[in-house]
């Protein structure tokens, strides 16, 4: 398997993997990644193998310390200076899931996180999810104020 940053020739294959993953509601659409790799491409993670997109994760920078809603449609939230890197989503095909694939790209958009100097890493998740993401270090800190796609929403934190 292979990590690397996302480039505006992924648009097509990320949407399809996004639509393979969460419903309508709450998925981004094209246009969405589309705007979002060209504002923020560098923290746009990509997983592959054998050249196949397989997940990804992605999200901006922001000075902002809390993930908001109007953060999913506005791409000049992200401040390349800012010191908190959200993830807006992570995502890993069906068949491959429960295979470390997402713990994968976690490990890397951290790891990316902790290079550039950041105070940490912010996400917000469905409830079933909160244990989850714990054990990569994350902190409940509750339920956001978050409404994206009309769903309760927990904000997690990790703090380097």
């Amino acid at each position: 398997m292979y990590i690397r940053k996302a480039t505006t020739a992924d648009l097509s294959a990320v949407t399809a993997v996004e639509a393979a993953c969460f419903p309508p509601a709450e998925a981004a659409t094209e246009d969405q990644f589309r705007e979002r790799l060209a504002a923020y491409g560098d923290h746009f993670l990509l997983l592959e193998e054998e050249g196949r997109l397989i997940g990804f994760i992605d999200g901006p920078v922001t000075v902002d310390p809390d993930l908001t809603d109007d953060m999913y449609a506005d791409t000049s939230c992200h401040c390349e200076e800012g010191a908190w890197q959200m993830i807006f989503g992570l995502n890993t095909l069906p068949e491959w899931r429960r295979q470390g694939c997402a713990g994968r790209l976690i490990e890397a958009l951290k790891d990316k996180a902790r290079q550039e100097g950041r105070r940490g890493v912010v996400l917000t998740c469905k409830d079933r999810l909160v244990p989850y993401y714990a054990k990569f270090g994350f902190v409940n800190e509750g339920v956001s104020p978050s409404t994206h796609g009309g769903v309760v929403w927990y904000q997690m934190r990790l703090k380097f």
